[in-house]
């Protein structure tokens, strides 16, 4: 019997769910497989290859993760889908940043805050943005690092205590 997408996508979920990242990442690589059949649903099958990617990557296959991600971004434009175009380049500089790619992984994820910006996705944008701050810092970059972590805290919709704390003392930086 062979399973639909949607079954595939379910059981993959489940698997991601239960931390079996490897079974994860090869039933979303056949649910991708199947939406593609025929040009059926594209932006399934790309959805299906960003989940693939966030699975490949919790089990350590950071250019495996990627190759799934790669270009998926594109097919979310091409439908005007600029909140999963977003997901997926911040997918991409994931896998990017794992593989020591410090400056691709920098502009995906700013790439992406500019999309979830667009849509209205402040913690979305607060996250990407965290992220690029941490590589700022990881490669010296100190005060570049500073300034994304301002913006980050910035565009975060319910900020902590302790986040608008940290946003009133990087405010001293500037």
């Amino acid at each position: 019997m062979i399973l639909d997408p949607a079954q595939l996508a379910e059981q993959g979920k489940q698997a991601f769910m239960n931390k079996n990242f490897d079974e994860a990442a090869e039933l979303f690589r056949q649910a991708a497989e199947g939406y593609t059949v025929g040009n059926a649903d594209l932006l399934s099958a790309a959805e299906m290859r960003n989940n693939m990617s966030v699975a490949l990557l919790q089990a350590g296959k950071a250019q495996e993760s990627l190759a799934a991600a790669l270009d998926t971004d594109q097919v979310f434009a091409g439908e005007n889908d600029i909140k999963r175009q977003g997901m997926a380049l911040g997918n991409q500089a994931a896998a990017l940043e794992a593989l020591n790619r410090y400056d691709e992984a920098t502009e995906k994820y700013d790439l992406a805050a500019q999309l979830f910006s667009q849509v209205g996705e402040g913690d979305l944008r607060a996250l990407v943005m965290k992220s690029s701050a941490a590589i700022k810092l990881k490669t010296g970059k100190v005060t570049a690092s500073a300034f994304k972590m301002m913006g980050s805290l910035e565009a975060k919709d319910n900020p902590s205590f302790f986040e608008r704390i940290l946003r009133f003392f990087l405010r001293f930086i500037k």
